[in-house]
């Protein structure tokens, strides 16, 4: 069974009630009762919560219900939220300061941080583009890689990139063995 870290779930509750305070109540009642369990208890930030209650349908719900149903932008748009709150204080600092490359290829050992069992590489880099690849994932959704892409790009955007692409020439959710992001910006 995947897994997701308690600072990701926190993060998807956190962009509900930021971007949508008044729809709050609504959103945690679409919940089916295991993610309404996670969510409207306090949620440990150090514990691993199941991917599909924690992550994948919360995410889903956010897309239904603010985003007309499109998976992609709802869950691309909670992770561009969670890299701009994640990445304050101290660590804002630091991606200011580090180049595009250097952040993206920390995303690597982030990415376990927040996901188990999952392993992402480098599998390719050039002066302003890097592609990376997700393996040892026996599950994934299309809100959990957009989801991903959308940290990434807002990662990028802190360290100074400009004109962030991502595009997924292998995906998991399509039937491939592997998750790979193809990412480009300018400087």
């Amino acid at each position: 069974m995947i897994e997701i870290k308690g600072t990701a779930v926190t993060a998807i509750r956190d962009h509900v009630k930021a971007n949508f305070p008044e729809k709050y109540s609504e959103w945690i009642e679409t919940l089916p009762e295991a993610s309404k369990d996670i969510f409207s208890g306090v949620i440990d930030s150090s514990r691993w919560y199941p991917l599909q209650e924690g992550g994948i349908i919360p995410t889903r719900k956010t897309a239904d219900l603010f985003f007309r149903s499109n998976y992609e932008k709802g869950a691309w748009e909670g992770g561009r939220y969670s890299a701009e709150k994640g990445l304050t204080g101290i660590y804002k600092i630091f991606v200011k300061a580090s180049s595009p490359a250097y952040i993206i290829q920390r995303a690597t050992r982030v990415f376990s941080t927040y996901y188990q069992p999952c392993k992402m590489e480098v599998i390719d880099k050039k002066e302003n583009a890097v592609s990376l690849k997700i393996s040892d994932m026996p599950q994934s959704d299309v809100v959990i890689e957009h989801r991903i892409a959308g940290w990434m790009e807002r990662a990028l955007e802190i360290s100074g990139a400009k004109q962030v692409r991502i595009e997924f020439p292998k995906s998991i959710v399509k039937g491939d063995e592997v998750t790979v992001f193809s990412i480009s910006w300018e400087s």
